[in-house]
Order: C-alpha cells, then sequence, then structure tokens
C-alpha cells in the first residue's frame, strides 16, 4: 500500500511542478500601451520616447521612424520597468518596412534585445548604447548568403565561450537564416552570470557563460558606473531599435528565480 502511494505521489509530481511553471509566465507587454517600459534614446533623456519610435498598434510593439528626418545615430530602447536574474524569455519579432535614412549599413534588417543592462535612468543624455548583453536579431538580405540570428553582442561586456574569453563584439549562432516580414520565435534561457542559451524558433543556437563588465563599444557613459570584470548577475531587458523598422508581438517571462 505504501508503495504504491509513493508511486502515485512521483507520478503526479512532475505535472504539478509543470502546472506551476505555467502559472509563473507573465506577459510583460500587455498588448495595449508600453505602461510598464521605460524609453532611452541617444540624444535623448530618458523617458522621452522621441518621434513615436515605439508605439502599439495591432496589439504589437512596433519600432517606426516615420516621424524622424536623418537617423543621426538615434538608437534606442525600450526597458521592461523591473530587471530580472534568472529567467526564460520569448520574444517573437519580425522585420519590416526599409531601414531609416542615416542609419548605418550594418544595421539593416538588425535589431535585438538587451539583458543584464545597467538600469536606463543611469544613462545620461549621450551615451549611444546601454552596458548590457545583446541577444542579436538578423534578417537574410536576399542574396542568398546565411545571415544567422539569435547571436550575441556585447557593447560594454564580455563573455567566456567554449572555456575561453570571447574577443569579439558579436559572436554568431547556428540558427538558419530568416526573411523579412517572417516571425522568429526567440528564446533567451538565462541563469544569472552562469549558463546563458539562445534558441531560435525550438533549435538551441549558442550557448556561453560568464558576462562581465568590459570591453568596448559604449560611449557617453557616467565613469563612475564602470567596473572592469564586474559579473553582470542581473539587469534590466530591452527591446532594440537601430534603423529598422521591426514589430513585436509577444514578449513574455519565465522568471526562474524571484527577485
Amino acid at each position: 500500500m505504501l508503495f504504491a502511494a509513493l508511486l502515485m505521489l512521483f507520478a503526479c509530481s512532475p505535472k504539478t511542478e509543470t502546472q506551476q511553471q505555467e502559472n509563473e509566465w507573465i506577459s510583460l507587454f500587455n498588448g495595449r500601451d508600453l505602461n510598464d517600459w521605460i524609453v532611452k534614446i541617444h540624444h535623448h533623456d530618458v523617458g522621452e520616447n522621441f518621434g513615436n519610435t515605439f508605439r502599439v498598434e495591432d496589439g504589437m510593439i512596433k519600432v517606426r521612424y516615420d516621424q524622424y528626418g536623418d537617423f543621426n545615430d538615434q538608437f534606442a530602447h525600450l526597458y521592461y520597468k523591473q530587471p530580472f536574474s534568472h529567467f526564460h524569455l520569448v520574444v517573437e519579432y519580425r522585420f519590416t518596412g526599409e531601414l531609416q535614412r542615416g542609419a548605418p549599413d550594418y544595421t539593416i534588417l538588425n535589431s535585438g534585445v538587451m539583458f543584464h543592462s545597467q538600469d536606463p535612468r543611469s544613462m545620461p543624455k549621450e551615451q549611444n548604447w546601454p552596458i548590457s548583453v545583446e541577444m542579436q536579431f538578423l534578417a537574410g538580405l536576399g542574396d542568398g548568403k546565411p545571415r544567422p540570428t539569435g547571436n550575441m553582442c556585447s557593447p560594454g561586456t564580455e563573455i567566456v565561450y567554449q572555456g575561453e574569453k570571447y574577443n569579439g563584439h558579436c559572436l554568431n549562432s547556428t540558427s538558419k537564416t530568416y526573411d523579412k516580414d517572417e516571425w522568429v520565435r526567440a528564446e533567451l534561457i538565462v541563469l544569472g552570470d552562469s549558463l546563458i542559451t539562445h534558441m531560435i524558433n525550438g533549435d538551441t543556437v549558442l550557448q556561453y557563460s560568464r558576462p562581465s563588465m568590459g570591453g568596448g563599444v559604449v560611449q557617453g557613459y557616467d565613469s563612475t558606473l564602470w567596473q572592469e570584470g564586474k559579473p553582470l548577475t542581473s539587469g534590466f531587458i530591452a527591446l532594440q531599435s537601430e534603423g529598422q523598422p521591426i514589430d513585436f508581438r509577444k514578449v513574455e517571462l519565465l522568471n526562474l528565480k524571484g527577485n
């Protein structure tokens, strides 16, 4: 009798745990507005959504530049209101439209999601990028050449890849190439400053670890915040704007550690 009871207990436990995890998924984007988000755009103060860059239409977060003139390096990020350390993030995106006039060539069909980012309220008006790690999104250029998405870029940060410090700024994933106007499901599993996993449409495409403060790229930051080699164990999550229109229809998160 006792053996049968134990079998029933073990049989039921995984289902109960799964149900609990499903209940913990939260929609960072509510489909209606950006009230839970903070905008920071290069050349502008935190909270100023210049040109209505980030807007909600048709139940999606849309990044648009129809109120811009020249792009003028107005790189922008839309931050969720609170930081996280251990989490599973799901973002569904598609590139659309044409690159804004004056945007750098490398930003064509290029965007991403930043994580372990500094607080946007700590960024001076002229800071170009947040100190953070980026899961980079790219789309194919229509030239038949591979252009993977779900890559890693490291503004003001460094990582360890395959047991060694990675010296480059961006690291390509093993993903397929996806075209403009095609919806892509990107997943990011972050365990503090331990293992970080990138997934695209259900496939694991990149893994690395030990993000820390270091490297270059970021300019105009508050030097009192800089701590070379400091492990990045938590931070803010932000959707990116680099001059290419993009839509986000889902931004969901499973908090793997309460904070």
